[in-house]
């Protein structure tokens, strides 16, 4: 089984943190892990937000970007960057599928790597800017993950798009970069909506129905993105599948925001504190991953649900899920769970390698 997964927080570690990514223990995401699984393509999210990285946003943001990049370069038999929907399908497809197609499995089986920027704050608010992340590699854009200039997020104001946020969704399809909606308030969903022309995603968000955690996707949004033609990516972190664990995580992240928004503590405090004023339950079943995909295929159809882990952006994940090595598990669970074999591989990468064919 191949594997498309839409959002891993990585590169930020290995960046920041000097983590080696062919070896360390702590990662979710390694190379090795990304080969044993099966991963055809992964995207690595650049995240920079203005509250921690203040003048530094730009920067920090880019050099995450080339860090992706550098990844690739690093080890050229294994993964190259995506650029194009054809670099997707030719890393996803069945071999006789796509020929012999540079990067594809014909080509050595190397993983399509797609670079992401996770919020628009390194945009300092104008949207020509987009061309520039698009011109170092990026193909997909997460409009907020806290509020930007563009948006509110589920973490803030929850405002829906401003003018330039509307502006920036009209330059990301003419560049063939990939809108995200995850973080978006729920109004700024209802906006992008409005406004897109081609099909967009939610790249790492849960079903609210199942988990009451405001980053998951209402019913109604979940019908109007499959509709749409767009696809919600199951979010690994034990916060977005569990209620109970989202209940006991809670005071921690709003006493985090609390912190930030006051303006007078540093993040990496203000994250120790909220560290303090959670209350983790038990790590929850893995079956709770079953419990979203099919709330979501029951909801908006088979061809709207895919994965978005949050690898190495989340700091619990569900029993039998240490992770990205074990995505096999989730196939499994899946086939378990009642869906045919069709609509595993539809979950797993089928629904994300259609909805990336896009890019470009």
């Amino acid at each position: 089984m191949n594997f498309f997964d839409t959002h891993c927080d990585t590169i930020q570690t290995v960046l920041e943190k000097g983590a080696d990514f062919t070896t360390d223990p702590l990662l979710h995401v390694t190379l090795p892990s990304l080969r044993a699984a099966g991963v055809c393509c992964q995207v690595f999210a650049a995240w920079a937000w203005r509250r921690k990285y203040k003048e530094r946003t730009f920067d920090a943001a880019l050099n995450m970007v080339r860090a992706t990049r550098a990844l690739c370069d690093a080890y050229p038999d294994d993964l190259f960057l995506a650029l194009t929907g054809a670099d997707v399908v030719a890393a996803c497809a069945p071999p006789a599928a796509v020929g012999a197609g540079a990067g594809g499995k014909s080509a050595g089986g190397r993983i399509a790597v797609i670079a992401g920027l996770e919020g628009a704050d390194a945009l300092d608010g104008r949207p020509e800017s987009i061309g520039l992340f698009h011109a170092e590699g990026v193909r997909i854009l997460t409009l907020a993950w806290g509020d930007t200039p563009f948006c509110g997020s589920t973490y803030g104001s929850g405002t829906g798009l401003t003018p330039a946020g509307r502006e920036l969704v009209e330059r990301c399809e003419e560049l063939g970069v990939m809108v995200d909606v995850s973080h978006a308030s729920d109004q700024a969903f209802a906006d992008v909506l409005a406004v897109a022309l081609r099909p967009f995603v939610a790249s790492h968000s849960c079903c609210r129905a199942v988990c009451l955690n405001p980053r998951n996707l209402t019913d109604g949004m979940i019908r109007a993105l499959a509709e749409a033609g767009g696809v919600m990516g199951i979010a690994l972190g034990s916060g977005f599948l569990s209620p109970e664990f989202y209940a006991r995580e809670k005071p921690g992240m709003d006493a985090f925001f609390r912190a930030m928004a006051a303006g007078d503590t540093h993040f990496e405090a203000a994250w120790a504190a909220s560290e303090k004023a959670e209350a983790r339950p038990p790590r929850p079943p893995l079956s709770l991953v079953a419990d979203h995909v099919k709330h979501a295929i029951n909801v908006g159809g088979e061809d709207c649900v895919g994965l978005g882990g949050d690898m190495d952006g989340v700091n619990s994940t569900p029993l039998g899920l240490d992770g990205v090595k074990d995505y096999p598990r989730i196939a499994e669970l899946l086939s378990r769970a009642g869906l045919t074999a069709a609509q595993v591989e539809k979950v797993c990468w089928g629904n994300m390698a259609r909805v990336f064919q896009g890019i470009g």
